[in-house]
């Protein structure tokens, strides 16, 4: 099925993003439809282009020359539930804000999601980022995922146990990169269940609060003040760290004997490790980025480290994609000289 297409030339990219940075789009279309999303596919075969999906931004790095490619912005609105065995199925078009699809699980009193409050961005970067904070990740309600397959040209369902979701990663992602245009998110919510509160952060933000029999309220505002701290909720334009991807790098997850060989070398026993259910443990980039030199705020130029979270790097004024790469192979390289370990980067990177 083609729709009547709208294509914009030339249409600046950083401004579409939460880092701020990076160059135009070639060709760019915004897609209110999955017809339109369709179509935009059907056009770049046709001129054999590059099909790029953009949502809302908060993941991505645009390289300063920009994209030789057709851009297409996700903008699919609609939200639907229906009781299914004792759960609530909810659906929620890829363009919908992610932080208010969260508040409508909370409101109606339904938990799986609460813990994942303040993350910036759309529904359909969760299910590629297998999105996750706080003791939660998508990957634990997700049921299906509707979705494009730009190899077929054909609108499928992917079931969750064909996403392939490993820790911030999924089919969409590293499976098969650029296969698939999230179109919808079903997710399946418990209703009147318990809050999930095992992550130590909120577990004593809960306490100062006084939060003795926590309600899924109680543990939204919490995660959501700690997010805040940490400028990790993109909605104060006073403030200096908003230019971020959120988290810049992934938690290393070794095999037991590469973390041991880590420790050894921080000389640190307090070092913080998370063994993993199939006997491989996370470390914390944070940790690892501090001790190799780096504190909060620590800056070259207009790239530095959020002033109050060490895994974010910030973009501030007259800044290019360019210094932000830079920047951030700086913390790699000290980090991997320091404890030899090389940090991955998390965002997406287009065009670098």
């Amino acid at each position: 099925m083609t729709t009547a297409l709208e294509i914009q030339e030339h249409v600046e990219l950083g401004p579409l993003t939460t880092l701020g940075v990076g160059g135009a789009a070639r060709w760019f279309v915004r897609a209110h439809d999955e017809a339109t999303v369709q179509s935009a596919l059907a056009w770049a075969r046709e001129h054999r282009v590059e099909l790029r999906v953009l949502g809302g931004g908060s993941n991505l790095v645009v390289a300063d020359a920009g994209v030789d490619a057709v851009v297409v912005q996700i903008a699919l609105r609609g939200v639907k539930t229906q009781a299914v065995a004792g759960a609530l199925e909810l659906t929620a078009a890829a363009g919908e804000p992610w932080d208010d699809v969260v508040r409508t699980a909370v409101e109606r009193g339904c938990a799986g999601v609460e813990c994942l409050s303040g993350i910036p961005g759309l529904v359909g970067a969760t299910p590629i980022q297998n999105v996750g904070a706080y003791g939660q990740e998508v990957s634990d309600t997700i049921t299906a995922v509707r979705a494009l397959d730009t190899k077929s040209g054909e609108i499928v369902t992917v079931p969750a146990n064909a996403c392939g979701f490993a820790y911030r990663d999924s089919v969409f992602k590293s499976g098969q990169p650029g296969r698939w245009v999230v179109l919808a998110v079903t997710y399946r919510l418990r209703p009147a269940g318990a809050p999930t509160t095992a992550y130590a952060d909120v577990q004593r933000q809960l306490a100062t609060r006084g939060s003795g029999q926590p309600t899924l309220t109680d543990v939204r505002e919490t995660v959501l003040a700690i997010r805040r701290s940490k400028s990790m909720v993109l909605d104060d334009p006073d403030d200096p760290n908003r230019h971020s991807c959120g988290s810049f790098f992934l938690n290393p997850i070794l095999r037991a004997g590469e973390a041991d060989a880590v420790t050894a070398r921080a000389g640190d026993a307090t070092m913080p490790r998370w063994p993993q259910p199939d006997g491989r443990v996370k470390l914390s980039a944070a940790w690892l980025i501090e001790r190799a030199g780096f504190a909060r705020g620590a800056r070259v130029g207009a790239v530095g480290l959020s002033t109050r979270h060490t895994l974010a790097v910030v973009a501030h004024a007259g800044a290019q994609a360019s210094d932000v790469i830079a920047f951030a192979r700086r913390v790699q390289d000290a980090v991997a000289t320091r404890f030899g370990v090389r940090l991955t980067p998390e965002p997406v990177f287009w065009g670098c």
